[in-house]
């Protein structure tokens, strides 16, 4: 069997930054087992099935297919620099004709479409709310140690804890912080959280970047220690920071080691557009 097998890095345009993605084109359907089998070996943080949902659908002129995203550990509900890779790999590669792409997913109907050099994603919006420090100090001590944290809240839909750091440190405080995401599995007591955004107000002194915010991503629970750049995670920041921020229109980077940029806007539908870049490293068959 030969499944078609690209590697996008998401959410950049420089090969080996951003964060990269498998993406599987199913010409017909895969044993169930199979998917995680894949992701596993192909052992990124995600591994994205694109499939035909109607069998004289194509790759290069439906509109609409069902995607799924696997880590190497389970499948997930929603990742978003697996689907801008996946609509990547349609647009650029299989030469779709569509102006819009419609995902039928576990988070429900994603959208995607090219505006210029950028892909934009329609994402839901999370919604936050405050978070009590006793119940999950032990695991903020396990992500930031003696670093003053200003905001703590929780996002029930998406199980994401969000911790602000204080707006007295620059980005270099989030970008050099070891952290080890290994000690929140035991950490982590109330069974509640499911993946950790640190996250720090952009607008300090000195910041020439024009970036709104900056955050990092931790999700061991999945067997991802730390995501390089996270749609998902962006679409809980965006309600938080538009709120904080009185803004609609954001710029937001994700410091960990390789990086990546979003450009969000918030929708009056009550979601998101976040949008990024991609660069394909990687073309190749999949043969079992």
């Amino acid at each position: 069997m030969q499944i078609p097998i690209f590697t996008v890095d998401a959410f950049t345009n420089r090969p080996f930054s951003g964060n990269p993605a498998v993406v599987c084109l199913l010409e017909n359907d895969l044993d169930e087992d199979l998917h995680q089998k894949i992701a596993t070996e192909m052992n990124l943080s995600e591994t994205a099935f694109i499939r035909k949902l109607h069998p004289g659908d194509d790759f290069s002129k439906s509109s609409c297919f069902g995607l799924r995203w696997f880590t190497p550990a389970s499948e997930v509900p929603l990742c978003g620099h697996a689907t801008l890779a996946s609509a990547a790999v349609l647009f650029y590669i299989q030469k779709n004709t569509n102006s819009v792409l419609t995902f039928v997913t576990l988070s429900g109907e994603l959208k995607a479409r090219q505006v210029e050099d950028h892909i934009v994603l329609d994402l839901p919006l999370y919604k936050t709310s405050p978070q009590v420090l006793q119940e999950v100090e032990e695991l903020i001590k396990a992500a930031v140690g003696n670093l003053i944290v200003q905001d703590l809240r929780y996002s029930p839909d998406t199980k994401k804890l969000l911790v602000r750091l204080s707006d007295t440190y620059e980005r270099s405080v989030l970008e050099k912080l070891q952290v080890r995401a290994q000690d929140f599995l035991s950490a982590e007591k109330t069974g509640k959280v499911k993946g950790l955004i640190l996250t720090l107000k952009g607008n300090s002194p000195g910041n020439h970047s024009g970036h709104d915010f900056y955050s990092r991503y931790f999700a061991p629970w999945f067997g991802v220690l730390e995501d390089p750049v996270t749609g998902s995670a962006h679409a809980v920041l965006s309600s938080y920071w538009s709120e904080h921020l009185g803004k609609k229109e954001m710029l937001a980077f994700q410091c960990s080691r390789r990086g990546g940029e979003l450009k969000i806007s918030l929708r009056n539908d009550g979601r998101v557009d976040i949008a990024g870049k991609i660069a394909i490293v990687l073309k190749g068959n999949l043969t079992f």
